[in-house]
């Protein structure tokens, strides 16, 4: 695959979490992983699962971008972080800097996570699934615990309410434990229109939902991870 080129969607960049980020904006620590199988959805070039599973937990990662060879998905992570890079130095006042400190941390947190990522995703392809919501290729009740970040709420100007609510449904029928999403605001820095409604929605089935608090903050006043379970 050496030569294969393919189009990415740019309203979507493909940028990653360390491990690290993970736990701070989803809100866990290390016992929380404990009991596993975990799904992370969508993946993107995190190195989370490459490192819980080093620490002996199950993970499996899915992104529709992980049909693709090591070349290319190499190119387009480098691509990718420096065209974030480049719009967080034009934009730099928009965010809170409390967790990076500044915008070329965050650019080396970007690049470590994409680094880690890659080696295992040669080594340990198995972990890796070609798959994207809102139809992922599993049984129902597969994973303890599911989180994803920054797919959900992040985009309510070109992923509308019918594709959260089955998205959402769709990560709950694979999880038999805790869903966590994060973050809970749109890229215009407010909270997504989408939240409550499903909330309401998915409370009138039966599906608990609460708002924990995290220490993460990036986007102003996105503090908080939404915890479904049902």
């Amino acid at each position: 695959m050496a030569n294969e080129k393919f189009e990415v969607d740019e309203a979507f960049l493909f940028i990653g979490r360390t491990f690290e980020e993970y736990l701070s904006l989803f809100g866990l620590d290390r016992t929380d992983l404990a009991s596993g199988p975990i799904l992370d959805c969508p993946g993107g070039p995190s190195s989370f699962t490459a490192v819980a599973s080093a620490l002996g937990t199950e993970v499996q990662a899915v992104d529709p971008m992980y049909e693709h060879g090591l070349t290319a998905l190499d190119a387009e992570c480098r691509d990718a972080i420096e065209r974030n890079v480049s719009q967080l130095l034009e934009k730099r006042d928009l965010f809170v800097w409390d967790y990076y400190g500044d915008v070329e941390t965050r650019g080396r947190y970007l690049r470590a996570a994409a680094e880690r990522f890659l080696v295992d995703y040669v080594k340990h392809s198995e972990r890796y699934v070609a798959a994207g919501l809102p139809d992922l290729p599993f049984a129902d009740d597969t994973f303890e615990l599911t989180l994803s970040g920054n797919l959900l709420f992040v985009y309510d100007d070109r992923l509308d309410r019918d594709f959260h609510e089955a998205a959402v449904r769709e990560l709950l029928r694979v999880t038999s434990g805790e869903v966590r999403l994060f973050p809970l605001s749109s890229l215009d820095r407010t909270r997504s229109a989408f939240v409550e409604d499903l909330v309401v929605t998915l409370g009138a089935e039966g599906v608990e939902a609460n708002f924990e608090t995290v220490d993460y903050e990036f986007q102003p006043g996105a503090t908080e991870v939404l915890v479904l379970s049902d």
